[in-house]
C-alpha cells in the first residue's frame, strides 16, 4: 500500500475520532467544546498513545509473530501506561485538585479509552498488513508467469526443430510411416508447449509423455540406441508445474555432442507418496563444454523452484568426474 494512503487513513480516522469526541463533549457540557481543557486532553492523549504503541509495537512484534502471551501481557501493560501517563500530563497542565480515589478511577478510565484506540490500531495495521501481503503475493505470481514464459519459449530450441525437420524430411525417403510417426511427435510436442504449459499444473505422466516424444526424435540423430538411459518409477498421477523437468533434459543434450558414447545421458524419474525425485547426468567431453541450462541460468530456475514450491524442493548440481548432475526433490504432496 503507498504511503500516501496509509496517511490519508490516519488522518481520516483522527478526523473522525475527534468529531465524535467534541460532538460527546460538547453534548455531555452543553457549552462550547475547549481544544485546550482537561477533558479534551483526557480523551486525545491516551488515544493517540494507545493507538500507535499498539499499531507499531504490539502488531509487529507479537501478534504477527504469534506470541498470543506476551501479546495480551502488553496490551494490558500498555494501556495501563498510556492511561498513566495521559493522567500524568493532564495533572501538571491543568492543576486539578482532585483525591486520589478520583485520580485512580480516572487513569483506569484513560487506560480504558487508550485499549480502545489501540485495538483500532491493530486493526488498521492488520489491513495494511494484510494488503502488502495480497499485493507482494501479486507481484510473485506476475514474476513467476514471466519466467514460465520465458522457459516455455527457450524449450523449444530452433536447432532442435531444424535438425529433427531435417531428419524427418530424410526418413521420408526411406520410411514413410516412421515420417509420419516421427511428425505427430513433433506436432504433439508443439501443442503441449504452446497450450498445454499454460494451464497451471499438469500431470506428472504428461511430462513424462513429453520427455518421451522428445527422446524418440532425439533419438533419429544417431545409430546409438544406447545413447540415453531412460527410466521412470512410481505414480505419474501427481500433479507438477508444466516444462518443470525439461529444461535440465534439454540442456544434457545440448551438452553430449559424443553420439556414440553409451549412456552418455541418464534420466531417472521417480514419484512416490508425494514426493518427486529427478535425476539428469550428461557425459560432456571438455571443459569448455560445461553444461549452462539452456540460456536460462541455474538462477533463473533456482527462483522459479523457490516461487513454486518454497521450502519443498532441494535443487542440487555436481561436476565431477566427466559428467554433469542435476538432482531435483519436490514434495507435492502439501504443494495446493
Amino acid at each position: 500500500m503507498k504511503k500516501y494512503i496509509v496517511v490519508l487513513l490516519h488522518l481520516s480516522y483522527w478526523f473522525m475520532y475527534l468529531l465524535v469526541i467534541s460532538g460527546l463533549l460538547l453534548v455531555l457540557d452543553h457549552t462550547k467544546v475547549h481544544v485546550i481543557s482537561p477533558a479534551f486532553f483526557g480523551a486525545v492523549l491516551p488515544a493517540i498513545l494507545g493507538f500507535y504503541a499498539f499499531y507499531g509495537i504490539l502488531f509487529e512484534k507479537y501478534l504477527a509473530n504469534r506470541k498470543l502471551l506476551k501479546f495480551f501481557l502488553f496490551v494490558a501493560l500498555l494501556s495501563l501506561v498510556a492511561g498513566a501517563i495521559a493522567e500524568v500530563i493532564v495533572q501538571s497542565l491543568f492543576k486539578v485538585d482532585r483525591s486520589f480515589g478520583t485520580i485512580f478511577f480516572s487513569g483506569l478510565f484513560l487506560s480504558f479509552i487508550a485499549l480502545v484506540n489501540g485495538i483500532v490500531g491493530l486493526i488498521m495495521k492488520g489491513f495494511i498488513s494484510w494488503y502488502r501481503d495480497i499485493q507482494i503475493k501479486l507481484e510473485l505470481t506476475e514474476k513467476n508467469h514471466e519466467m514460465e514464459l520465458a522457459l516455455i519459449k527457450a524449450q523449444i530450441n530452433p536447432h532442435f526443430l531444424f535438425n529433427t525437420i531435417n531428419n524427418i524430411d530424410t526418413l521420408i525417403k526411406k520410411d514413410t510411416s516412421a515420417a509420419s510417426d516421427y511428425l505427430n511427435k513433433l506436432s504433439d510436442i508443439m501443442r503441449f508447449t504452446l497450450y498445454e504449459s499454460k494451464n497451471g499444473k499438469i500431470s506428472l505422466a504428461k511430462e513424462v509423455d513429453y520427455i518421451e516424444k522428445y527422446l524418440e526424435l532425439q533419438k533419429i540423430r544417431t545409430s546409438n540406441e544406447n545413447f540415453v538411459k531412460y527410466e521412470t518409477q512410481g505414480d505419474l498421477d501427481a500433479e507438477i508445474e508444466p516444462m518443470l523437468l525439461i529444461p535440465f533434459i534439454e540442456n544434457a543434450f545440448k551438452h553430449s555432442e559424443n553420439k556414440k558414447v553409451q549412456e552418455a545421458i541418464k534420466i531417472h524419474i521417480k514419484s512416490d507418496k508425494g514426493r518427486l525425485h529427478f535425476e539428469c547426468k550428461n557425459a560432456y567431453s571438455n571443459q569448455k563444454n560445461t553444461p549452462q541450462h539452456s540460456g536460462l541460468g541455474n538462477e533463473l530456475i533456482r527462483r522459479r523452484l523457490k516461487l513454486l514450491y518454497p521450502n519443498k524442493h532441494t535443487f542440487e548440481i555436481s561436476n565431477a568426474g566427466g559428467f554433469y548432475t542435476v538432482m531435483l526433490d519436490i514434495n507435492l504432496s502439501d504443494n495446493k
